[in-house]
């Protein structure tokens, strides 16, 4: 039977990512692919506490039909939260989405015609790659460097292209780990409000960071650039350093930007969980949140010095990257020394066979995929299960077909 499916699901297919995950069942395998984080380290305590306090104090609130724009304590509490990184909104400054993943959604409904065009990172997250393009964008990729995106690049493209947004991740980049300069920032909120383009700023790893903290936001930015917080979204998330399960993210945004999102929104699932919203909220008022991002901060850091370190110890000249400042992934090309392979897509099979897996870099490509770049997660293993896999990496490397 052929049923008469949509033309635009045309221009997508299944997330590779996602498709790497069905050979993921194989037992003993140890995944650097996922970019989940560690379920070890949610606050299972701080979250049945707030749940609790809200069934006990707020019940009729958190279970029964809410807003479209969000849970109004949820909004005051990321108000809050937001200016803490020097960030001033108000809480009718932002709506709450069903994860940072809706908010793009709602953008791309509320912004793309088919044929639009739309810039993004080379490369970037795979998942807004697949949503502009369901709504029947060309999207085309700006140049990054381990700075984030070339701005020089980015304004040629859009004095070429005319986009109707450009997307950036600037700090911890997914997949590339890279962060934006201050320097480059400032520029970029220049060029959005010269060119009266959007740019929408995707910060789902911000808080997470090893070292010194990293820039500004461009949101926080935005108010030492006249002009440019009239063309800039913002899109934030709860699900890297709380829960993923509770499926809280938020968008800020120019005003006219917001009552079409919602409106958007009301049609897709009508109003985010008011549950998830009721328990962030409480968990978010009873400050648990500074402590859960110490303790994140500290275990993803010492994670991930691991893995550089075994990378350099195992792979040597036959891998190179930069070691990240934060976030959840070390990107990484593989140079063909040695005769080694320097095929991403080619290594990845191979180490299936050798119990370990990773994402190639390729899908994370509008234009011009680099067949010799993989992503690798050090999330959710410990130190002891990197090492191995490393070496089990090592040895598909080393492997002939």
């Amino acid at each position: 039977m052929a049923l008469p499916f949509a033309a635009r699901l045309d221009n997508v297919e299944t997330s590779a990512i996602r498709e790497l995950f069905k050979l993921l069942g194989k037992p003993g395998i140890i995944s650097f692919a996922g970019g989940f984080p560690d379920a070890a380290m949610f606050d299972v305590e701080g979250l049945r506490e707030a749940s609790s306090h809200v069934l006990t104090h707020a019940p009729g609130a958190a279970l029964q039909y809410g807003a479209t724009e969000g849970y109004q304590p949820l909004r005051e509490q990321l108000v809050q939260f937001m200016a803490t990184k020097g960030v001033g909104l108000a809480p009718e400054e932002l709506i709450v989405t069903t994860g940072s993943q809706q908010a793009l959604d709602l953008l791309g409904k509320a912004m793309i015609d088919p044929g639009d065009a739309v810039i993004v990172e080379g490369p970037t997250f795979l998942a807004t790659i697949q949503c502009f393009r369901l709504y029947g964008a060309r999207v085309i990729a700006a140049p990054v460097d381990s700075h984030g995106a070339r701005v020089d690049e980015l304004e040629r493209l859009i004095a070429e292209h005319r986009p109707k947004l450009v997307y950036l991740i600037p700090t911890f980049g997914n997949p590339t780990g890279a962060t934006l300069t201050l320097e480059r920032r400032k520029r970029v909120l220049e060029l959005a409000a010269r060119t009266r383009t959007l740019v929408v700023e995707d910060d789902p790893y911000g808080d997470l960071y090893f070292g010194e903290p990293p820039p500004d936001s461009l949101l926080a930015l935005s108010t030492d650039v006249p002009g440019s917080r009239d063309w800039l979204a913002y899109c934030g998330s709860l699900s890297k350093v709380l829960s993923p399960g509770l499926r809280i993210g938020w968008l800020s945004g120019p005003a006219e930007l917001l009552a079409k999102a919602t409106m958007c929104k009301q049609f897709s699932d009508a109003h985010t969980s008011t549950f998830a919203q009721a328990t962030a909220a409480e968990y978010l008022r009873a400050g648990r949140m500074p402590a859960t991002l110490a303790h994140v901060r500290a275990v993803y850091a010492e994670r991930a010095r691991a893995m550089c370190d075994a990378l350099r110890k195992e792979l040597g000249d036959a891998i190179a990257f930069s070691e990240p400042g934060g976030g959840l992934f070390v990107w990484a090309r593989l140079t063909g020394a040695g005769g080694k392979v320097a095929d991403a897509g080619v290594l990845a099979k191979r180490a299936i066979e050798k119990g370990v897996a990773f994402v190639p870099g390729a899908p994370f490509y509008a234009t011009e995929p680099d067949a010799a770049t993989l992503r690798l997660s050090f999330a959710t293993a410990d130190v002891d299960k990197i090492r191995e896999g490393v070496e089990r990496l090592a040895l598909a490397l080393c492997s002939h077909a």
